[in-house]
């Protein structure tokens, strides 16, 4: 299991460890993102969207899931109004998983046990105005290679 540690002092860091991310990943692919509210997850996954092409990023909270048509598709989740896994395979988690798209996953923590078992694990520590630390793990020899091109 390989560990990074990557620092972005600013968003536009985040943003571009996002763009940077988005051209390693082959699909099919999961990116598992873990941080406190205002952490930078959903700027980390607006960098990868612009990367791919995307005019606007957003935050599917309510949504639990944005689809962007892009080359490779990205699928965007947020896990947090979550109350379980049975939530998640009800809206189609398993078909998803079987595409041959980039799925990032927010607060993935709360659904641990849906997770694929190969993945790469982000966690974001830093809020509001403060540098942020990103921790990234590869689960997996794909995830491996990804994380030794960040």
């Amino acid at each position: 299991m390989m560990r990074k540690e990557i620092c972005c002092p600013r968003e536009t860091d985040m943003l571009d460890l996002g763009a940077r991310l988005a051209k390693c990943l082959t699909p099919p692919a999961f990116v598992a993102l873990h941080g406190d509210l205002g952490a930078g997850k959903t700027a980390l996954v607006r960098g990868m969207g612009e990367a791919l092409g995307v005019d606007t990023v957003t935050s599917p909270t309510f949504t639990i899931v944005q689809e962007y048509d892009t080359k490779p598709k990205l699928y965007h989740f947020d896990a947090y109004r979550l109350s379980d896994a049975d939530e998640l395979y009800a809206i189609g988690f398993d078909d998803y998983l079987r595409e041959n798209a980039v799925l990032v996953m927010e607060w993935a923590e709360l659904v641990e046990e849906a997770l694929p078992q190969e993945r790469l694990e982000l966690t974001i520590l830093g809020s509001g105005a403060e540098e942020r630390t990103v921790f990234a793990e590869a689960k997996g020899a794909v995830y491996e290679r990804i994380l030794e091109q960040l």
